[in-house]
């Protein structure tokens, strides 16, 4: 088991539903916008992978027609997420749904629309966490995975008060969305074979789009 598996039990569930609703709240929406106004994809299925409380889920379905189903592998995630999106009024768009990033039990090509904010970066094999990806994403698909608070005033206010609530969170975070990390991903992109994809890093954060060609194939 991989030490972020082992960190989010009961209480670090807790902690994260908890930094989602208050601290990290703003950027939800403000990344759903900029999802769906990339991909220009308002309806048929997309999957959250990592989704936590599924505050990410809720934000798209609330600006689109998705399906929405919050992929995650901690039954304590599951909890905080089924309440969240019962508040929401979101039960009949948004499925729960147990399972890894690294063997996720969908279909080929049965995915129109694949993000993640900040999962990623705790995967603990990004190649075949990726290929899995490419392999459920439809032909004309399209992913947003990645990490980053939306824009620069939402970073700077949001990197003021993780810092204030752990000091040790700058530096977790800058690791994470940086030019090396970027460059990691890309080779990995690049060794795996996926044709089409860009990289975003900027005050929007780090982001992965990969659009699928029609043929679906990898090298």
């Amino acid at each position: 088991m991989s030490d972020a598996k082992k960190k989010y039990g009961t209480k670090g569930a807790r902690n994260m539903d908890e930094i989602a609703r208050t601290i990290f709240a703003p950027i939800y929406p403000v990344i759903a916008e900029m999802i769906i106004g990339m991909s220009g994809i308002m309806k048929g299925t997309c999957i959250d992978l990592g989704s936590g409380p599924a505050i990410l889920s809720i934000a798209v379905a609330q600006q689109s027609d998705l399906s929405v189903i919050a992929l995650d592998y901690s039954d304590d995630m599951h909890k905080a997420a089924s309440r969240n999106i019962e508040d929401a009024g979101l039960s009949s768009r948004i499925g729960i749904l147990c399972g890894d990033v690294h063997a996720m039990p969908f279909d080929d090509d049965s995915a129109d629309l694949i993000i993640s904010r900040g999962s990623m970066f705790f995967w603990d094999d990004i190649h075949t966490a990726f290929r899995e990806i490419y392999r459920v994403l439809k032909p004309g698909g399209m992913t947003y995975i990645g990490g980053g608070f939306g824009n620069k005033e939402l970073r700077d206010g949001i990197a003021a008060a993780m810092i204030k609530k752990n000091p040790e969170w700058k530096e977790f975070n800058q690791k994470n969305i940086s030019l090396e990390n970027a460059e990691r991903f890309q080779t990995m992109l690049n060794e795996i074979g996926v044709p089409k994809y860009k990289i975003m890093l900027g005050d929007e954060g780090f982001w992965i789009v990969i659009s699928k060609t029609e043929t679906g194939a990898l090298a």
